[in-house]
């Protein structure tokens, strides 16, 4: 990354600078967009607007190489990380008609409208355009989504849509990127490559991660741990890349593999500190990407001519409205199709939560919303791509009209339309409490009789009979509330003993420090069922 100052130490001092000052702008931003109950996103892409307005700003340039590794690479192992496989079997055709189908309609359509109003735009330039504004970001809807608790299956569908979209996206990407740099193109060759870096990619991605199990689950220093985490991660990256295979399937492969393995080789300790710095990451690296793209910008309203204000407007509106549209246009009438079947008997989901509605559809069709990769990919264009500077404005564009224009009207719209209701991830973390708890007691049966073993085996049994409960009939919110608060009442009186022991001197800080540890590890469970959408040990989780 570089700067429009002068020589190199003082660049790397006004990039630090920058780069300080661009965090706490975010840090900013994000608070204030909790606050109001909107999804962060949508606040940095503002702020990002904000950063090209301000005449004092500094016109910055990123290295195009690092753009895809540095932003992408971290963001897309986090949420794949996370990923069912089982789930994302069970929805395995609308995922296909989003991830495929509806990703490359909007290259076709947004590559149309690009050449129709841009006529000297090159065909491989307008089919850039729409690789890098196709595919949605679910980072942004599940921002919005998990603070209103839609049913399970609409959030596996738009979750796992946008590991795979972005698959196809970049793939289609790369394709025009290299057309238009080198201005030749093959079918032949272009489905052959498909082909080896799509299969390529999956098979190394399962190699890599068997490896890095290997190498991984001999440190037990957990800051060497979780720095090899992200070691492996931009690796992976870089071999996939350096292959010839697709960098996004490769990662995707290799995250969800390390996550069917990597849990039964950590300890609650690595796994709790390294969900908190992936947290971390994951913000610093989206607030980067959204703030620096502004900044870009701020050099592309200094190099326009006043004569172009009026055709760069009129060709970033109609590349946002394009974006919305065909996501509508193709998965509605999807929606209505499906369930005529159902009607018909031509088709009979397993769960009724499983049964689409006109509800459902208009969720999904609206929560379009364009984030990171979008940014990145519109980052990672080479200095001397042809219409370089209106592809990142149109890009722009449409990530920040989706994120405030569809990003603050989904939650409004969630309340509206009608859903199924989904407690099939209820039943099943009772199901799994009450067996955990069942070997748990079966473990201790087998120890000696003593006093500590009865202590433990009560405490068991008692997490046993709620699980038991659970799996029967969810809780309701008013029992769920009800258990964490008793929980948390219980954390915070430990808490409170605690400090005092050390405040009056009664322990030193050494003490103090593990037996705080102890109790956050109990926070930690308090928390997750205070806020089911915190990041835990026991709820949704992402790093490695």
């Amino acid at each position: 990354m570089t700067t429009a100052a002068g020589s190199g130490s003082l660049d790397a001092v006004i990039i630090f600078e920058l780069a300080i000052a661009l965090l706490l702008f975010a840090a900013f931003l994000s608070l204030w967009a909790n606050r109001l109950g909107v999804p962060y996103p949508a606040f940095l892409a503002l702020g990002g607007v904000v950063l090209a307005l301000i005449p004092a700003a500094p016109t910055v340039t990123l290295d195009p190489e690092l753009a895809l590794a540095l932003f992408v690479a971290p963001v897309l192992l986090d949420a794949a990380y996370d990923a069912s496989p089982r789930d994302l079997r069970n929805n395995l055709v609308p995922l296909v008609n989003l991830a495929l189908f509806t990703v490359l309609l909007t290259i076709a359509a947004v590559a149309w409208i690009a050449k129709t109003l841009m006529p000297a735009m090159p065909w491989a330039a307008a089919v850039a355009l729409g690789a890098i504004v196709a595919p949605p970001d679910a980072a942004a809807a599940t921002a919005v989504l998990r603070r209103l608790k839609p049913p399970h299956r609409l959030m596996v569908i738009l979750e796992g849509e946008s590991l795979f979209n972005d698959a196809t996206a970049l793939l289609v990407y790369r394709i025009a990127v290299g057309a238009a740099v080198s201005g030749a193109f093959s079918g032949g060759r272009v489905l052959l490559m498909l082909l080896l870096t799509g299969v390529g990619g999956v098979l190394a991605g399962m190699l890599l991660a068997r490896v890095s199990l290997w190498v991984t689950r001999r440190v037990q220093d957990i800051p060497i741990s979780i720095l090899l985490q992200f070691i492996t991660t931009f690796a992976v990256w870089l071999i996939a890349e350096n292959l010839g295979l697709s960098a996004i399937i490769t990662v995707v492969s290799f995250a969800m593999s390390v996550a069917r393995n990597a849990s039964r080789r950590m300890d609650g300790r690595h796994r709790i500190a390294s969900y908190a710095v992936w947290d971390v990451v994951v913000f610093v690296l989206n607030a980067l990407a959204f703030l620096l793209i502004g900044l870009q910008l701020r050099g592309i309203v200094q190099r326009m001519e006043p004569g172009q204000w009026g055709a760069y407007a009129q060709f970033a509106l109609a590349t946002c409205a394009t974006v919305m549209l065909v996501r509508i246009l193709w998965w509605m009438p999807q929606n209505a199709l499906v369930r005529w079947r159902i009607r018909r008997g031509k088709v009979s989901p397993q769960h009724r939560s499983m049964l689409p509605t006109v509800g459902s559809g208009i969720v999904i069709s609206w929560a379009g919303m364009r984030g990171i990769v979008t940014v990145a990919a519109a980052l990672a264009l080479p200095d001397a791509f042809p219409f370089r500077d209106l592809i990142i404005l149109a890009a722009f564009a449409v990530v920040l009209s989706t994120l405030v224009v569809q990003g603050l009207s989904l939650g409004p719209i969630m309340k509206r339309v009608c859903l199924n209701e989904d407690n099939s991830v209820e039943r099943e973390i009772g199901v799994a409490r009450a067996e955990t708890a069942r070997a748990a007691i079966r473990a201790l049966e087998e120890a000696s009789d003593g006093e500590s073993a009865d202590i433990l085996r009560r405490e068991y049994e008692a997490r046993l009979r709620l699980g038991e409960e659970e799996a029967r009939e969810p809780p309701t919110e008013r029992r769920e509330s009800s258990l964490a608060s008793l929980q948390q009442r219980a954390v915070d009186a430990q808490r409170t003993a605690l400090h005092e022991l050390r405040q009056k001197e009664v322990i030193g800080d050494e003490a103090f420090h593990a037996v705080e540890e102890e109790i956050d590890l109990l926070d930690v469970t308090a928390d997750a069922r205070i806020r089911p959408d915190s990041r835990s040990v026991a709820s949704d989780s992402g790093g490695t």
